[in-house]
């Protein structure tokens, strides 16, 4: 696919091959740019060139194979992929430092290294999420470096993108933020989106499926960087927020036996509440929202800004594994010795990401009480085992039923489509006993009766089955 012409066509250098790179590194290609993407990880730049990716991602696999070698390459020498370059992407780790704000020495580094790798004007463009006023300190950096003013612009370009959807998201964009503090920086990143906001990109027949279309094409908003930059945090916040929100709306109608998912569909039908993220659960995790919330909160505090908002919402998000945690020991009345089916290691369904994942937050607190966990995840297994414990204890099955087997319950940690179509007869022909904690709200309370579980869930009554008449594994 070619879709842009030689004319628009823009030389880009992307630093970091980790989720935001790596996946802006093929969706440039994709629409015909022509990428260089640099890391100084020798053996994942390895595995890109022989086009094998390092994450689990839809359609990120097939895409790197269309444009591998032709749209994109991959390289450990960052002066070969500054030096054509008009646009350096910068898409390095920010990872949330002791007090809560962003560790942005990955970032200082790679600068430093670009303004000694410098060979004429570049646009130097924030795709990691860093705080505001960080375009200022890049400025900073490079005038440390040597770099005349002229040589350079910065921009600040956050990314929106969803693991398991982030293809999709940045080929159909809710919105495209440029933040950009001259017309010459942004005019170069126009060109670059133009795919994309001109719609020519889903004219091609064989362009990603999406909410954008020719007729639909997506839309890019420019401001100043200082603001995009704090659109990335606040917009972050924001869904942590509603998630924490929904979560103690959960609690409060757990409390007096009402119905949470009846209460998120009444409320989400409000055309300025809407559906999205109104889902009771265990919490947010992944490597995005609890890093932007801390970081956020620790923005505003450096500002002298009141935001003890953000505070609340970390708090309730801590609180509902707390909650879920004493789920558990209500339902099966003591735990030491007891042996737990975890459906679920991901922080969230489609991706093996373990970060913060509140999956594993629930494992650990589930051996240090002396419970057996067998756990099962259809892409997080080989991420879990290298971030979990040692122990006899511990062990991992190939499918939720295995998992299950013998076990005196079954907690539900993850929202996969597998852990959501389960054969509930012999789900439950496998357990010791028929016990459902499920953290996701995957289940009708009333489907799991009727197939004899006692079953326990996030803002709804619990059923408790009767065991009698509970029918036996087939002794054949």
């Amino acid at each position: 696919m070619s879709v842009s012409s030689a004319s628009s066509s823009v030389t880009i250098c992307v630093i970091g091959s980790g989720y935001v790179g790596l996946v802006a590194a093929v969706c440039f290609a994709e629409m015909g740019h022509r990428v260089i993407c640099v890391d100084n990880n020798e053996a994942k730049v390895a595995q890109l060139q022989r086009g094998e990716t390092p994450i689990f991602e839809a359609h990120l696999p097939q895409m790197l194979a269309r444009h591998l070698n032709r749209g994109v390459t991959f390289t450990t020498d960052l002066a070969a992929g500054i030096h054509p370059a008009e646009a350096v992407f910068i898409a390095v780790g920010t990872p949330q430092g002791s007090s809560g704000s962003a560790d942005l020495s990955y970032v200082e580094a790679v600068v430093s290294q670009i303004a000694q790798a410098m060979n004429g004007y570049k646009v130097l463009v924030e795709k990691s999420t860093v705080p505001v006023y960080t375009n200022e300190w890049i400025t900073r950096c490079m005038h440390r470096h040597g770099v005349p003013s002229d040589h350079f612009d910065i921009v600040s370009n956050p990314e929106f993108l969803r693991e398991g959807t982030a293809v999709g998201d940045f080929l159909h964009p809710d919105r495209i933020v440029v933040g950009a503090n001259n017309d010459r920086s942004a005019a170069l990143l126009r060109r670059i989106y133009a795919p994309l906001t001109t719609g020519a990109y889903y004219a091609q027949p064989d362009a990603l499926p999406g909410p954008c279309s020719t007729a639909q094409p997506a839309s890019l908003v420019v401001t100043s960087a200082q603001s995009a930059e704090i659109i990335k945090h606040a917009s972050n916040a924001f869904l942590a927020m509603k998630i924490s929100f929904i979560n103690a709306v959960a609690n409060l109608a757990e409390a007096v036996d009402a119905d949470i998912e009846d209460i998120a569909l009444g409320m989400g039908l409000d055309a300025r509440i809407g559906p999205r993220f109104l889902r009771a659960g265990l919490g947010y995790g992944g490597s995005c929202f609890p890093k932007d919330v801390a970081a956020f909160s620790w923005v505003a505090e450096q500002q002298g800004v009141d935001f003890h908002l953000l505070s609340e919402v970390r708090k309730i998000n801590d609180h509902q594994l707390d909650l879920f945690f004493e789920k558990i020991r209500s339902a099966l009345w003591t735990l030491r010795g007891k042996k737990i089916a975890a459906l679920g290691l991901a922080f969230k369904a489609d991706t093996d990401d373990t970060r913060d994942s509140p999956a594993i937050a629930l494992i650990r607190r589930l051996l240090d009480a002396g419970v057996a966990v067998a756990a099962c995840d259809p892409a997080a297994i080989d991420a879990a085992q290298r971030i979990l414990p040692t122990s006899d204890a511990l062990t991992f099955a190939d499918d939720p039923y295995a998992a299950a087997e013998g076990a005196d319950a079954v907690v539900i940690l993850t929202e996969w489509k597998e852990f959501a179509t389960l054969d509930l007869n012999r789900l439950n022909r496998a357990l010791k006993f028929p016990i459902v904690i499920d953290g996701r709200n995957l289940y009708a309370p009333a489907v799991m009766r009727d197939h004899g579980f006692t079953y326990v869930s996030v803002g709804r009554p619990a059923i408790y089955a009767s065991t009698q008449g509970r029918p036996r594994k087939n002794p054949l």
